[in-house]
């Protein structure tokens, strides 16, 4: 962990706080109000480097500056855990939202473990929403989200692979719109490949495929296909990629190509 700052604006008579703030995607103007608050007022920030530089200039006064490596994340809540409790204010900086995939879980985890300190039980985690990948892609080309959907993570990370294909089956045999989070790395170079050889077998090849990547940050790039002609290497850690259902929907109407699932689904 290392740390940075202009300047300390510790108070020794403060009561300590954490709050886990997602940014949203990255754009100054998809952060909500209450982030923007609890980033104005925060003795320290910690997070991944890469997380911490989007931080809008506006709203950095002097704070600590804590970065990490992107697979820190116990050790990281830990440490923001132990700040709040020695009275800090700390904000624990994630993009998107917190809850999706980043680190408001690993707060709860550090929290109650088998490490855990007693002073970090009083601590009341704060969970600030963001504007998650999926919703910020979604927005950028119509309603693909319209109908039930739901998020998997292609990372095996954490889990096995063998959940994500099961979890990967069952969803398609269900008919959601697929959120894909983490589609390839790396290390993992080969299951982004993996889970489109079980989406091919349940889905038509002119399924709509939506791929955002870096949505609402200057290098913004979508791309709306057809599940015959996606093109995977395309693909990267920040990269979403949205799989319609049976009922979605490209409208090039009036030019502009839109996807959206209709609300309504036909009767089997």
């Amino acid at each position: 962990m290392t740390s940075s700052a202009s300047e300390s604006s510790d108070d020794p008579t403060a009561a300590g706080w954490i709050a886990v703030v997602g940014l949203g995607p990255g754009r100054p103007e998809w952060l909500v109000p209450e982030a923007a608050t609890y980033l104005a007022e925060a003795t320290d920030f910690v997070g991944y480097h890469t997380y911490l530089a989007m931080v809008p200039a506006a709203l950095r006064h002097g704070q600590v500056v804590h970065g990490s490596d992107n697979r820190e994340e116990i050790d990281r809540a830990r440490f923001a855990l132990q700040l709040a409790s020695e009275g800090r204010r700390v904000a624990v900086i994630s993009s998107g939202d917190p809850g999706v995939f980043a680190m408001a879980s690993a707060l709860f985890e550090a929290q109650t473990d088998d490490q855990v300190q007693p002073q970090w039980a009083a601590l009341d985690i704060i969970v600030v929403p963001g504007i998650t990948a999926a919703l910020a892609t979604a927005a950028r080309v119509g309603a693909p989200l319209g109908h039930d959907w739901c998020t998997i993570s292609l990372s095996d990370n954490l889990k096995p692979w063998s959940i994500i294909e099961k979890r990967l089956g069952h969803a398609l045999a269900a008919d959601f719109v697929l959120a894909l989070y983490n589609p390839v790395s790396r290390r993992r170079p080969t299951q982004l490949a993996a889970a489109f050889e079980i989406i091919r077998a349940h889905r038509d090849l002119s399924t709509p495929i939506v791929l955002g990547r870096d949505v609402a940050r200057p290098d913004e790039h979508i791309e709306i296909v057809e599940l015959g002609g996606v093109d995977l290497g395309r693909c990267d850690m920040r990269t979403v990629i949205l799989v319609g259902s049976s009922t979605t929907r490209i409208d090039d109407l009036g030019g502009r190509r839109r996807v959206f699932t209709p609300r309504t689904y036909p009767l089997t």
